[in-house]
């Protein structure tokens, strides 16, 4: 009888942010570990079925940069990056939209019917919804760097993302874009949910990550800061305390603020039910980052 009595405090504590966020959309963006991970990846489909299920809108953006790697090796293509980002000659290219915007694309919004939710792949063979132009990058000598097909995303069709909400329909969307001539593009897929953020103002943004969040000691998991805000990141950054590889991820959430998403999370996705845990509980297992003054 205990057991069932603390379920249902369980059940009455997502009541409040079930409530909350009726209605609001929330912006997932899926990468790295997290997908090469089966386990992890079935928690995390269920999770947002499980969103969708009481009322949320959940989108889901993804990248696919491991398969796409092991793609290219197999067909005798040694990847190159360049500031970090890979180049995409027209080689690369066929083999980014075959993997992410085909296989992986099409393959989630499968796991998610084959759970008992409804999603639709948002690609170039059923309905592209972003759109941008061809990324440059400076060179050491001032020169611009060629990166081939690669691409920032500058806007996204909310309206069609935004309908299949409606319906109880999560959109499946590949990090992709076409630019005004027609030419497709690789895209970073933080960009990619970025903009997919602004364009249906949502209410939240979550990264998976591979690290539980931001932390006073990057090497101590327990040193996790549950809630921050714009300023008091900013001042980690400062202070050292945000240091290397977080410091994009942070400035990265801080720049969404400012397009108007009420709040970026920012959690570990291998964690079992991380997205449940984070946002139907008062306390949750990340990391917030709000606007100033909101906590």
């Amino acid at each position: 009888m205990e057991d069932a009595i603390q379920k249902a405090d369980i059940l009455i504590e997502a009541l409040t942010w079930i409530r909350q966020f009726r209605g609001k959309v929330t912006v997932i963006k899926l990468g790295g570990s997290v997908m090469e991970d089966p386990r992890s990846m079935t928690h995390l489909l269920l999770d947002i079925i499980f969103m969708e299920t009481v009322g949320m809108r959940p989108v889901l953006v993804h990248g696919g940069g491991a398969a796409i790697s092991r793609a290219m090796a197999d067909a005798g293509l040694e990847p190159r990056f360049v500031q970090g980002r890979r180049y995409t000659d027209d080689a690369t290219l066929a083999i980014v939209e075959r993997v992410l915007a085909g296989e992986i694309n099409e393959g989630l919004a499968r796991e998610i019917q084959g759970y008992g939710g409804k999603a639709q792949s948002l690609n170039f063979r059923t309905t592209n919804v972003l759109f941008g132009e061809r990324l440059t990058l400076d060179g050491t000598d001032g020169q611009p760097i060629d990166l081939g097909h690669v691409g920032t995303v500058t806007s996204a069709d909310g309206e069609i993302i935004r309908r299949l909400c409606e319906v109880g329909v999560v959109p499946v969307i590949p990090s992709m874009c076409i630019d005004a001539k027609g030419q497709k593009l690789n895209v970073n897929a933080d960009t990619a949910a970025t903009a997919v953020a602004q364009a249906l103002q949502a209410e939240k943004m979550v990264y998976l990550s591979d690290v539980n969040g931001v932390r006073l000691d990057k090497n101590d998991p327990d040193s996790l800061i549950n809630s921050l805000t714009e300023q008091q990141a900013h001042e980690l950054i400062s202070s050292g305390a945000i240091d290397s590889g977080m410091i994009p991820k942070v400035q990265a959430c801080l720049d969404i603020l400012d397009r108007g998403v009420r709040k970026v999370h920012i959690i570990d996705g291998r964690m079992r039910h991380a997205l449940l845990l984070e946002v139907f509980t008062s306390k949750g297992i990340g990391t917030e980052i709000i606007k100033n003054g909101k906590l």
